[in-house]
C-alpha cells in the first residue's frame, strides 16, 4: 500500500454504523461510530479530577445515555440528541440503553477487549530502521 498524505486521511470516509432494530421503541436506530474528538469528550466525561489534577473518581452517571447521545444519528448523520438531553435519554428503558451501548462501544473502540488490542498492537506495526541498539 501506498502511504498516504494529510488530504488523503482527512478526505477519506471511514465511518461506521450500524442499524439496529429496538423493538421496544417500534422502530430501528441508526449508532455511528465515535470521531476521535467525541470518543476523547465523552471519556473526557468519565474522569472526575481533584484539585491537583489527579483522577479523584469516576463519573458513571448517565454514561450509556451520555454515549448514545453522541452516537444515535439520523439518515444524513446528523445527531439526534444533543448533550443537553441526556437526562431524558438516560430515563429510556435500561436494558435497551445497554444494549444500544454494547454496540456504540464495539463500533467506537471502547470495549476492553477493543483497548487491549490496540495496546498490544502498538509496537507491531513499527517497521523499518530502528535507531535503538
Amino acid at each position: 500500500m501506498a502511504l498516504l498524505n494529510a488530504d488523503q486521511i482527512t478526505r477519506a470516509d471511514d465511518r461506521r454504523w450500524e442499524d439496529v432494530d429496538v423493538p421496544e421503541w417500534d422502530g430501528t436506530v441508526r449508532i455511528l461510530a465515535l470521531s476521535g474528538t467525541d470518543r476523547n469528550a465523552y471519556q473526557s466525561s468519565l474522569v472526575v479530577l481533584g484539585p491537583n489534577g489527579s483522577v479523584q473518581r469516576m463519573n458513571m452517571q448517565d454514561q450509556m445515555a451520555r454515549l448514545l447521545a453522541k452516537s444515535l444519528v439520523a439518515e444524513d448523520f446528523t445527531r439526534l440528541f444533543t448533550d443537553k438531553d441526556i437526562k431524558a435519554l438516560g430515563a429510556k428503558n435500561g436494558a435497551v440503553l445497554h444494549r444500544l451501548s454494547v454496540v456504540a462501544q464495539r463500533l467506537s473502540g471502547l470495549r476492553d477487549e477493543d483497548v487491549q488490542a490496540q495496546a498490544g498492537n502498538s509496537g507491531a506495526a513499527q517497521s523499518g530502521a530502528s535507531t535503538s541498539d
